[in-house]
């Protein structure tokens, strides 16, 4: 089947406009956080803050409470997922991502030495599933999972648990603190691992679920939202066939989409917002020009990985932001206009408050060295007071 082929030829900006308003960025919505992290596909989650200050950016009203007790219930789940690292996803969602996940999330710990030095071959670790299940009915820590092994094995196999952890059906287990996630994980064993059994089913799911939240979308695109292998993303958009729409975009690419999606026009305001790290609008793309200048990228994404908070003007990413103990410091990397920054200093008040009640101090230490490292910036402010 071929896809349907629009008369519509996308620009840049109505990409981002796109995007924008399904990621709940052109609007607040008032809909539960369940419901939201749906919308939004998947929230990147390696600080147990980001799937918070995500969704204090787009909903009102937004209770962290409902968040602490759909992690608690696993309505939303934070595993190993796309791009091979943590995101929270809704947990109706959980079980195809994951499949469609397997062959990335296991060649990237089965094939490495630090796995293949234990001695112990897949087929052995992958007949461990069932018992480890079974012992993480309720949360376990690293510690005692690598116990466990030891006392199986005769002798400790903690790559065999770090090889596990990530691929099979895992997650993490909410225990408390201000983000439910403390900087110890503990695993449960997901409530929901109901997989088709059908991979390539999954490939497909994942494929529409990515252009819900994120298209109009290259076929590039939606690989690197995932990091899959190219061909499967490939036969999941050709057996789709009608069932998505085509478009010509900036400089000739070829852009899928699903036909229902939300295609705002290119002059849709849009307000200011202040994301947190590694928020997935960021990271969704191969062509991360479409939310972040190609000026700023190695400001914000820096060479470890770190994603920094990002100040989202008219847009695009126009600087970045941390908490100070008076405020929120923002820092631009453009000139930015009065109405630009009575906008941020809207979000910012807003953003104080919210973190007055959890954590005031969120990303600071281990990440404050980047700001040192920031290029000269247009203005630096203190706003939020």
């Amino acid at each position: 089947m071929t896809s349907r082929i629009s008369t519509v030829r996308l620009a840049a900006r109505q990409l981002n406009r796109a995007t924008l308003a399904r990621q709940l960025l052109l609007r607040r919505e008032r809909i539960g956080v369940v419901e939201a992290v749906h919308r939004m596909v998947a929230i990147q989650a390696q600080e147990p803050a980001s799937p918070y200050v995500a969704l204090w950016s787009r909903l009102d009203p937004f209770d962290p409470a409902d968040l602490d007790r759909a992690f608690a219930d696993q309505d939303v789940v934070k595993a190993q997922l796309m791009r091979i690292t943590l995101h929270a996803v809704a947990g109706d969602d959980y079980p195809a991502f994951h499949e469609a996940m397997q062959p990335s999330l296991r060649a990237a710990r089965l094939f490495d030495r630090r796995f293949t030095s234990e001695g112990v071959s897949i087929e052995d670790t992958d007949a461990l599933v069932p018992e480890l299940l079974a012992f993480t009915a309720s949360p376990r820590t690293n510690a005692e999972v690598e116990s466990w092994l030891a006392q199986r094995f005769g002798t400790p196999k903690p790559r065999v648990w770090w090889a596990l952890r990530q691929y099979a059906p895992f997650v993490h287990a909410a225990t408390g603190g201000p983000w439910a996630f403390g900087a110890r994980p503990s695993y449960v064993g997901a409530r929901n691992q109901a997989r088709s059994g059908d991979a390539a089913a999954s490939v497909r799911s994942l494929v529409r679920r990515y252009l819900d939240g994120f298209g109009p979308a290259t076929m590039q695109d939606i690989a690197q939202f995932g990091t899959l292998y190219r061909p499967p993303v490939q036969e999941a958009i050709a057996s789709l066939g009608d069932e998505l729409v085509r478009f010509d975009g900036p400089d000739g690419a070829t852009f899928y989409d699903v036909p229902a999606g939300t295609l705002p026009a290119e002059d849709t305001p849009a307000p200011a917002r202040l994301l947190p790290m590694w928020d997935s609008t960021l990271l969704a793309y191969k062509d991360r020009s479409r939310i972040v200048p190609p000026e700023y990228r190695t400001a914000v994404m820096r060479s470890n990985g770190d994603v920094l908070p990002t100040l989202l003007v008219d847009g695009y990413v126009a600087g970045v932001w941390r908490p100070v103990a008076d405020g929120i410091e923002a820092t631009a990397f453009r000139p930015l206009g009065d109405d630009d920054w009575a906008g941020l200093e809207t979000e910012a008040a807003s953003l104080v408050a919210f973190l007055a009640g959890r954590d005031p101090r969120v990303y600071q230490g281990r990440f404050g060295h980047w700001w040192d490292e920031l290029p000269a910036p247009a203005d630096v402010r203190v706003i939020g007071r």
